[in-house]
């Protein structure tokens, strides 16, 4: 297959892939489980501001896309820990590394913005 740009190659599969790991939601779900697999209430907490609906359907999503693992723990009561898979992985850290270099750069981009806001 010829090179194509990553939205286009996702685009002509249907796959919607690009809507759940570029989502807000999806990237700091990605995020938030480099740091270790992390059980839903505790990532709930991790990923500020995220409803338990919100992320019950994120993270259903990447797990349909193979990048998280659920994992269901025969206790009682029953313990579920989300997981990065291999490919999970990969894609989130680039995805922080993404988020790491826009932090960096936030002091620019305000100014940036303060400097566009006094010229319009």
């Amino acid at each position: 297959m010829p090179w194509l740009p990553v939205s286009s190659r996702c685009a002509r599969t249907g796959s919607g892939l690009t809507f759940t790991v570029a989502d807000k939601w999806g990237t700091l779900a990605l995020v938030a489980l480099t740091e270790s697999p992390y059980r839903f209430n505790a990532l709930r907490r991790r990923v500020d501001g995220v409803s338990e609906k919100m992320l019950a359907q994120t993270l259903h999503a990447l797990e349909r896309d193979g990048l998280v693992t659920r994992e269901v723990q025969a206790t009682i009561p029953a313990r579920v820990e989300y997981t990065l898979t291999a490919p999970g992985a990969r894609i989130a850290a680039t995805l922080r590394a993404l988020l790491e270099a826009l932090e960096a750069e936030i002091p620019a981009i305000m100014t940036a913005r303060e400097d566009y806001d006094r010229r319009h």
